[in-house]
């Protein structure tokens, strides 16, 4: 299983930018994806690209 790339403290407060809903990690754990909305977010060099398009 592969180490969560963002440490806790910042993953617990970390939000989707379009509904506001939590995160989770996307399976492989190179991304985040919005419980809500679905929409996902890569990470790139251990920061969440949390852009809406």
């Amino acid at each position: 299983m592969a180490k969560n790339p963002i440490p806790k403290d910042l993953f617990d407060i970390l939000a989707c930018p379009v509904c506001k809903a939590n995160l989770r990690y996307t399976k492989d754990k190179k991304g985040l994806v919005c419980v809500k909305c679905n929409k996902k977010y890569p990470i790139k060099a251990k920061v969440p690209i949390l852009l809406p398009e």
